[in-house]
This record gives C-alpha cells, sequence and structure tokens, in this order.
C-alpha cells in the first residue's frame, strides 16, 4: 500500500473515531499527524509543523476575544438593535443584509476570511438574539463572502486571472465572477428556504425608543430595545471603535486580521478590565484545537506530496468529460480542509493538458473549479466555517460543528456535479 493511500485512510480512521467516541477531532488529527509524519512520510518535527495554521491559529483566538468583549460590554446587543432599525424590523432581512455586507467586502478587495471575521460575529450574535438557525446566518455570511470572492479586482479573482494568463489558457474575467456570484446566491436562497428564513418573514422586531413590554413571536413583533439597550456608554463607544478601526485595519491597510483584533482586545481590557476579564475564557479553544489540528494533517499529506498524486492520478484519466468532473471534486474535497487559492494554483495546471487540446471549454472548466473549491468554505474545517463555528455565541457547539459538517458535505457532494453540468459540458470558452 502507497504512503499517499495510508495518509488518506488514516484522516478517514480519525472521523470515525472523532464521531464515534466524542473525541476532539483536532486532538486525534495532531496524534495522527505525528504518526504518519513519522512513521509513513519520514518528516521530522519540523515538517509535521510546517502545515500549522499560525495565521487562522491567530484569527481564531483574536476575533472570538475581541467580540467576547463586545458581548461582555453589550456592544453586540447595540449592533444587532441598530441592525434592527436599518430594515425597519423586518428580522427577515438580516440574513440578505449580511450576505450582501460580505460579497461587498470581498468584491472590492478583502481576503474572504477577512470578510467573515468581520461580519459574522455580529451576524450570529443576531441569530442567538432572536432564534434564527445560526447554519442559515452563518451559511449566508460565507456564501455572501464567495460570492462577491471573483469579482477583477478581488483577492480570489486577480489570483485565478493570473493563474489563467500564466498558463496562456482562455479567459474571461466577468464570467468567473458572475459564475460564482449566482452560484452562492443560488445556494443561500435554497438554504435561506430550507431552513426557517420565510418563517421570519411572519416576524417583526418593533423598533422602540422607549422600555416597552415584548410582544409574542406571532406577527405582534418583539419590543427590541430596553433603556438598557439603548445607550452608547463609554466601554460601547471606545468598542465600536476598536471594530471600526478593525475594518480600516483589515481592509484599508493589509494588516493580519487576527494580530489587529488581538491588539484592540487588549487595549480594551487594559481600561476596562472587568467586563473584559472573563472575555479569555469565552475563546473558543476547542474549536481552535480541533481546526488547528486538521489542517495540520492536511499540511502534513501536503507536505508528503498526497494531495499532488490524487491530482495528477485523475489528470491522467483518458476522458476529458469525466477527468473534469473528478478535478472538481478533488477541488471541493481538499479545499473543505485547506486553502482554496492554493487549490486552484494546483488543480488549474493539471487541468491544462485536457483544456489546450479544446475538448474541454477552458473559460468554463476554470469557473467550475473555481466555485467548487470555494463554495465548500462552509465547511468548519476551512477558515471561514471555523470562524463562524467560532463566533456562534449561545449555541451547543458540537451540534453546530456537526450541523456544519453535514451541510458542508452535501455541498461537498452536490455542487461540484451541478457546477461541472452547467459550466463544463455545454463547452463554455
Amino acid at each position: 500500500m502507497s504512503a499517499e493511500l495510508i495518509s488518506i485512510l488514516v484522516l478517514v480512521v480519525v472521523f470515525v473515531i472523532a464521531t464515534t467516541r466524542s473525541i476532539n477531532m483536532g486532538a486525534l488529527a495532531f496524534a495522527a499527524a505525528f504518526g504518519v509524519g513519522e512513521l509513513v512520510a519520514d518528516l521530522d518535527a519540523d515538517g509535521i509543523f510546517a502545515g500549522f495554521p499560525g495565521d487562522l491559529f491567530v484569527v481564531l483566538v483574536g476575533v472570538t476575544y475581541l467580540f467576547a468583549i463586545a458581548r461582555a460590554n453589550g456592544t453586540t446587543d447595540w449592533l444587532v438593535h441598530a441592525s434592527i432599525r436599518l430594515v425597519g424590523g423586518r428580522i427577515a432581512l438580516i440574513p440578505w443584509v449580511m450576505f450582501v455586507i460580505t460579497g461587498a467586502l470581498t468584491a472590492i478587495g478583502a481576503v474572504s476570511p477577512a470578510a467573515v471575521a468581520i461580519v459574522a460575529p455580529i451576524a450570529l450574535s443576531f441569530a442567538a438574539r432572536y432564534g434564527i438557525s445560526p447554519l442559515l446566518m452563518g451559511a449566508m455570511v460565507v456564501h455572501g463572502a464567495q460570492g462577491g470572492g471573483f469579482s477583477p479586482i478581488s483577492i480570489y479573482g486577480s489570483i485565478v486571472n493570473g493563474i489563467v494568463e500564466r498558463e496562456n489558457l482562455p479567459g474571461n474575467e466577468l464570467f468567473l465572477f458572475l459564475a460564482s456570484l449566482v452560484a452562492n446566491l443560488i445556494i443561500a436562497a435554497v438554504v435561506f428556504v430550507l431552513f426557517g428564513g420565510l418563517k421570519l418573514s411572519r416576524h417583526r422586531a418593533e423598533v422602540s425608543s422607549s422600555n416597552g413590554s415584548a410582544g409574542d413571536d406571532r406577527g405582534k413583533g418583539t419590543s427590541l430595545e430596553s433603556e438598557e439597550d439603548t445607550h452608547l456608554t463609554l466601554p460601547r463607544i471606545a468598542t465600536l471603535i476598536a471594530l471600526v478601526a478593525l475594518v480600516v485595519a483589515v481592509l484599508g491597510f493589509d494588516l493580519d486580521a487576527g494580530l489587529t483584533a488581538v491588539t484592540l482586545a487588549v487595549v480594551l481590557s487594559a481600561f476596562w478590565p472587568d467586563t473584559s476579564r472573563k472575555a479569555v475564557s469565552e475563546i473558543a479553544w476547542p474549536t481552535v484545537l480541533l481546526i488547528c489540528g486538521v489542517i495540520t494533517y492536511v499540511g502534513v499529506l501536503e507536505e508528503m506530496g498526497t494531495i499532488k498524486w490524487a491530482g495528477e492520478g485523475v489528470g491522467d484519466i483518458g476522458v476529458p468529460l469525466l477527468a473534469a468532473v473528478l478535478l472538481c471534486y478533488v477541488g471541493a474535497i481538499v479545499s473543505a480542509f485547506a486553502s482554496s487559492v492554493g487549490i486552484m494554483g494546483a488543480l488549474i495546471p493539471l487541468a491544462v493538458p485536457f483544456l489546450v487540446q479544446g475538448e474541454i471549454g477552458a473559460v468554463g472548466m476554470i469557473a467550475a473549479l473555481a466555485v467548487s473549491a470555494t463554495v465548500v468554505d462552509v465547511s468548519p474545517f476551512s477558515t471561514n466555517g471555523a470562524l463562524v463555528l467560532a463566533a456562534a455565541p449561545d449555541v451547543d457547539r458540537e451540534r453546530f460543528f456537526r450541523q456544519l459538517m453535514i451541510y458542508g458535505g452535501v455541498i461537498v457532494a452536490v455542487v461540484p456535479a451541478v457546477v461541472w453540468l452547467v459550466l463544463v459540458v455545454p463547452g463554455f470558452g
């Protein structure tokens, strides 16, 4: 049995044990990375830790730390109320507002995880307060980010279009952008319907500037503000300034979201230690362990060439259409655990041999690969999915993790086949 096949089977065993024995999958993945790295791949400790996502670790810790402080001093409640006022109390519009905001951020150049890190904590706080499915709200945020992710001036769009140009393939920047936008918009609409979005239209939060009794949830509405919630206290003002500073630093100056968030959280803690004291304990440490362990193991797979081995095996198939759909699935499966951009950078060159033959339309194939490799970022093992999981307050985190994993699995199973049928089979490009 080849080393590559052994590494894949070990990953399957990790999933099975974690699911059946309720052991943190990240801890299992670290152990698997050590065992496979040392015994199968002949990697030393440096080689094993090469895949440890230090940047993601800091993002998860920093963002959840900062927003734990914001929850403690009531800033997130104030933001939720402000969102309700913005849409006139129409709760059903909020998930779409979050979709549009994250899409706009990525379309103008924000890195997708940075946009999700900024929006997800606010969106999930709103979901917790108004009884909206956290899966619905989280999916809307992630699909919004990916919907805008391939505009001609976006990070993803620039990278993919650059790869296409370097490989001397025909490209269409607008087609790529619209393919991703439409795919994510359709998925978001389906999720909205399936997970209770239509029912939200029957509920309306009453915008009130004074104390009022809460109405029931059956059409009378809910008074959304108490006297305490309507006032901007000094800690809340400072926290709002910190959140704005996070957005400006990340989007305007390209600073690291995690390091910036940690710094801002520390500053707030120094001025208001009482409300910030418990924030460190509210950092989603089990989620951090889970995500960092799994991604470290995937890094071992990359170091030992397992991912390249799988991609080349698909590329060697003599039937172009079959190879195309399999490459879409490889991109989706691997991207659910690893960097979407890195996977696209590896898969597009693998597709070059049969694209230059003219049997497969290059424009459609590249768009299909791009969508397949990014739409799966709702997986809790991807950066965006991990941020959603970490940002959700007042949830059964294990249950929410399983929901995200199942939802991500459905996306992985369905979307590559659909985009292959719609974008590749007709021969666009």
